[in-house]
């Protein structure tokens, strides 16, 4: 296999001045105007009167927020799944699936050509911002390990085909790049993800791997079946892939993982990249160290709105776009994209720590919040708890979820249990409760309502912490149908069906 970094090398350096002399208020407007202009004779365009759209304010005028259920509704559903000129002007080829994280129902992300190479040049973007970060790089000396859901695509009509995000790109992988890709197609293609994960792990020890992709929690699960392949007792990814250099993660909030994954990486002279991958779209890429934000990628056919979470629930939210949005404020992330998305919420929160160029914090989602007892905790605030509780303890999480126990017939107030995961031995039982007074204490801190709420227990009782064997989440998660790839374990689950399955079947778990 040729190495293919020098080539890599030489793209980095007019991509990195590329981005340092780019105006991203010129470039958000320019992409606008121009997936205007494409979608101007979709029905989409004609309802709202995109030809006579000169400007952001002409935009905002004439297309209202919308969610997934509101385009299914009006444009989707009617052709599905030939989507023919609806809100992308010729026929959707592709549509990624993605689950409700605490409904668990399915939605069909339209997915066009020009995504797919969006999708593409986003990833690039990471190795550049590798290349630069390392000069002395040879990342495409080896292979590049994914570890997503299966590549075996749904035909749901002739030449349209349906499946995980991961098996979408991989199935549009150019020629020049297959070499440098890991798993085969004959591994990627498995759907069974126990199965998958073990046979990858056998096929990967004897490979040159340089960098590996994936969620969070799926790649510690991977990682175990790999030292247990290995029979190797100390737990260090340089000593089963020496030359490894890359180690990007994304999809979850990476701070209950962060003290994991820089022990897995002693010794290694591997870094860690957080990324912002969406179905709806690649969002950002860290370009800079951990905690300094991702760089939000403003000219890959996506158009960006900020909507304060305070208001996205409100009859009239305020819109904003790069050109006004504030650093330190809370907002919800829309989207309008190159897949015929428009206005579309995402779901995601953020929150800007730099404007030129922009760079944003994923601060959680804005259904993922917590106030069951008028608590109104943000999913933010639950992870960094759970996280310097963690930390004080010196214990490593795995995977937590969170939900209301509303009060009984004998009881006078509820309270929030906590069901934890640890990735070692568990802490014995006293310390349970110290790490549930540890959460309660950051969150007494971060937090006025709920504090005021915790006082004497006037409105809230002491939260209770519930451990569960190691591999109880995975299980849960299989019982669901959502093992493994771009699946997600739900931090707050304020379903109450759904939390009574989770808290019965952690009782099974204990």
């Amino acid at each position: 296999m040729i190495n293919g970094t020098p080539l890599l090398r030489l793209y980095g350096r007019y991509r990195t001045a590329q981005l340092a002399r780019q105006d991203p208020l010129a470039e958000q407007q320019r992409q606008l105007l121009r997936l205007i202009r494409k979608a101007t004779r979709t029905r989409f365009g004609r309802d709202h009167r995109f030809a006579e759209v000169r400007n952001i304010a002409d935009f905002q005028a004439r297309v209202p927020l919308c969610r997934y259920e509101d385009m299914w509704a009006a444009y989707w559903r009617r052709d599905f799944p030939r989507l023919l000129d609806c809100t992308w002007p010729g026929t959707i080829p592709f549509f990624a699936l993605t689950s409700g994280t605490t409904s668990g129902t399915t939605k069909y992300i339209p997915c066009s050509r020009e995504m797919n190479r969006s999708n593409d040049w986003a990833a690039i973007d990471i190795l550049v911002h590798h290349v630069a970060n390392r000069p002395q790089s040879r990342v495409l000396g080896g292979k590049n390990l994914m570890l997503g859901g299966s590549t075996d695509l749904v035909e749901n009509a002739p030449g349209i085909r349906s499946g995980d995000l991961s098996g979408i790109a991989v199935s549009q992988i150019p020629w020049w790049a297959r070499p440098y890709c890991f798993p085969p197609p004959k591994l990627a293609l498995i759907a069974d993800w126990e199965k998958k994960i073990d046979k990858l792990a056998r096929a990967a020890l004897g490979e040159d791997i340089r960098t590996i992709t994936g969620t969070p929690s799926w790649l510690l699960i991977f990682f175990e079946r790999l030292f247990a392949l290995a029979a190797e007792q100390s737990r260090r990814l340089c000593l089963l892939f020496p030359n490894l250099e890359l180690l990007i993660h994304g999809g979850v909030s990476f701070a209950p993982y962060r003290h994991q994954f820089e022990e897995l990486l002693r010794g290694s002279h591997a870094e860690l990249r957080e990324v912002f991958p969406a179905s709806e779209g690649f969002i950002a890429i860290a370009d800079r160290g951990f905690g300094e934000g991702l760089r939000l990628i403003v000219d890959n056919g996506l158009f960006y709105e900020f909507v304060p979470t305070s208001e996205i629930e409100t009859a009239n939210p305020a819109r904003h776009w790069l050109g006004n949005a504030e650093l330190g404020v809370d907002y919800a992330l829309v989207v309008s994209t190159c897949a015929g998305l428009w206005a579309y919420i995402l779901g995601d929160t953020i929150r800007f720590v730099e404007l030129d160029p922009p760079r944003i914090l994923v601060t959680g989602r804005t259904s993922y919040s917590l106030s069951a007892f008028g608590e109104h905790l943000t999913g933010e605030e639950i992870e960094q708890a759970v996280s310097a509780a963690a930390e004080i303890m010196q214990a490593s999480i795995a995977d937590f979820a969170v939900g209301p126990v509303v009060p009984g017939a004998s009881q006078a107030r509820g309270r929030h249990l906590y069901i934890v995961e640890f990735s070692d031995t568990a802490p014995a039982s006293v310390d349970v409760g110290a790490f549930a007074k540890n959460i309660d204490e950051h969150l007494c801190r971060a937090n006025d309502d709920y504090r005021v709420h915790r006082v004497r227990s006037y409105g809230i009782e002491t939260p209770v912490v519930m451990v569960v064997k190691q591999g109880a989440f995975a299980a849960w998660m299989k019982s669901r149908g959502q093992l493994g790839g771009q699946h997600k374990v739900p931090r707050i689950v304020s379903d109450p069906d759904l939390f009574a399955e989770l808290r019965q079947f952690a009782a099974r778990a204990r």
